[in-house]
């Protein structure tokens, strides 16, 4: 939904690049662009002017860091205005003292408001709570049917007296609503009322009663973020007429241009609560407007992916992974392989996972070519192997690979293709193990599964003291005093004392570096080519 204007700031901000300081001229050119920038993204008028002249005041003002370029100041401005835009902190549901807390939903025909109703009670029940649904929209044709359908998938109860279709009391079964959820001891109450087609009175002044009703404790105004000015513009008069507490935004994953997730919440002083940004029921989560403005500038959003991983992976099972693939106990292996593969498609499609990592916004025409199906022609290959074979690559001759090939209803060299690469990375992510595996200074360790005692018979075996410096002193057969117990931070082996540069430099000479690292090493101590 950003693209447009996530280009046109990265284009912006690539045009600072290499300058040494801000000017005049620099600061309203980049003005300029911000402001076009977010006008093209359909921007309320108001919200962009408001916007451009805070980030030019700030950008004339002494806050600067004089540690960060240009482009970075620039940046955190605008990421801290866009935070400020959105709503500025994160906000969730204010949950009533005593049971049931009652939500109110609302909003223009075809916003998503059942879909959303769903979406939200499954989302408080993986919280721990207990939801009821609430048919409350007796106007349009099915949508009491399509409530109940909604409520089965997300494994919720709906509340439906009414048939629909023109037929009952809205505000009479939100009433009721309260006793049945009292009586059953459901303590959210989500209440879906009736779309409306612009702002049609009636139907305005029934959504007043039903509020009246029920007293709710959240009234969420459902937005679609696809119809740009039309969604703020509705959220006013509604507010001015109904009032609601929190802005609730579904479709995010259109191609619209976004102009109303950047304009409603300063225009109608209310915060956006959750989102949408699909057609499943996990689809939905809480608002974070620190995170959507990092989206907006192509930082990402690590927390939201941390999040969403340790939702759908099973720590102990990636654990031992982890610990097979760094040389622990037995050896990384295709079922490994397809168990991490399948709780990572848990998170979603890899597209959208590949979305929240920083700088992807480069990327973007790729990311939006991945197959999912390359994903299921892997898992078929593997499914088609003995778990032997899955567990060990290496005993895979040319009539296993054919019977795989034909059981997964592939090529051979598909088969070929999964083997080599997956050989090639085990390799190199083992490789990386093995560079770290005699422990960095002050990381202690080594490789998982071999115990700390051999590791420090082994590495002290014909080598003197432990320590680097003192190592190096003993080896030119000078006294190594003994030292006063280390500080907690003292993990160089200098007595908590400051080194001098000829003890760092003795003791780099000592020290065995990995060889990648040490040519590194070599070649930064030779100092710039003249």
């Amino acid at each position: 939904m950003f693209d447009t204007l996530q280009d046109r700031l990265a284009a912006t901000f690539k045009g600072l690049r290499g300058k040494g300081r801000l000017s005049e001229a620099d600061i309203d050119a980049t003005a300029r662009e911000i402001r076009i920038a977010l006008l093209e993204a359909d921007v309320n008028l108001a919200v962009v002017k408001e916007f451009v002249a805070a980030v030019k005041e700030r950008a004339r003002g002494e806050e600067l860091s004089k540690a960060l370029n240009p482009a970075q100041q620039v940046i955190k401005i605008v990421n801290d205005e866009l935070i400020e835009i959105l709503g500025g902190e994160t906000r969730t549901v204010r949950f009533a003292k005593t049971p049931p807390t009652v939500i109110m939903l609302a909003g223009l025909q075809g916003a998503g408001k059942t879909t959303l109703a769903g979406k939200l009670a499954r989302w408080l029940k993986d919280e721990g709570h207990s939801p009821l649904l609430v048919a409350a929209d007796l106007q349009r044709p099915n949508a009491v049917n399509q409530l109940q359908v909604v409520g089965q998938r997300a494994g919720v109860q709906v509340f439906a007296p009414e048939p629909g279709n023109g037929v009952g009391d809205p505000v009479a079964v939100a009433r009721q609503s309260i006793l049945e959820a009292q009586r059953r001891l459901f303590d959210v109450v989500i209440v879906d009322t009736a779309g409306r087609l612009g702002i049609d009175a009636e139907l305005m002044r029934q959504a007043a009663d039903i509020k009246a009703a029920v007293n709710p404790d959240e009234t969420l105004f459902v937005v679609d973020a696809m119809i740009g000015q039309d969604a703020v513009n509705t959220a006013v008069a509604f507010q001015e007429g109904v009032g609601f507490d929190g802005v609730v935004l579904t479709k995010l994953d259109g191609d619209a241009r976004g102009g109303a997730a950047l304009s409603i919440a300063r225009v109608v002083g209310k915060p956006i609560m959750f989102a949408s940004n699909g057609e499943n029921l996990k689809d939905f989560d809480v608002f974070h407007p620190d995170r959507m403005a990092s989206r907006i500038l192509d930082m990402g959003d690590m927390l939201t992916l941390i999040e969403q991983a340790e939702k759908a992976f099973d720590a102990e099972q990636s654990k031992l992974a982890a610990d097979k693939l760094l040389g622990g106990k037995g050896e990384f292996g295709l079922q490994d392989f397809l168990s991490q593969m399948q709780q990572m498609r848990k998170m979603g499609p890899l597209s959208k996972i590949f979305g929240m990592l920083p700088g992807m916004g480069q990327m973007k025409d790729q990311i939006a070519n991945i197959d999912e199906r390359e994903v299921d022609r892997i898992e078929a290959i593997i499914y088609s192997m003995t778990p032997a074979e899955r567990a060990d690559v290496s005993i895979l001759n040319g009539s296993r690979r054919l019977r795989i090939a034909r059981g997964a209803g592939v090529e051979v060299s598909d088969v070929n293709n999964l083997v080599n690469r997956f050989t090639e990375a085990r390799k190199m992510m083992q490789s990386m193990a093995g560079m770290m595996g005699g422990g960095m200074p002050g990381m202690g360790g080594g490789l998982p599964g071999r115990p700390a005692r051999q590791q420090q018979k082994k590495g002290k075996k014909g080598r003197g003291p432990g320590n680097p410096a003192k190592r190096a002193a003993a080896a030119r057969g000078e006294k190594v005093a003994a030292r006063p117990a280390a500080d907690a931070g003292d993990a160089f082996g200098f007595g908590g004392q400051q080194p001098s540069e000829a003890d760092l430099q003795r003791a780099m000479q000592d020290y065995q570096l990995p060889p990648q690292l040490q040519q590194m090493f070599n070649q930064s101590n030779k100092g710039p080519r003249g």
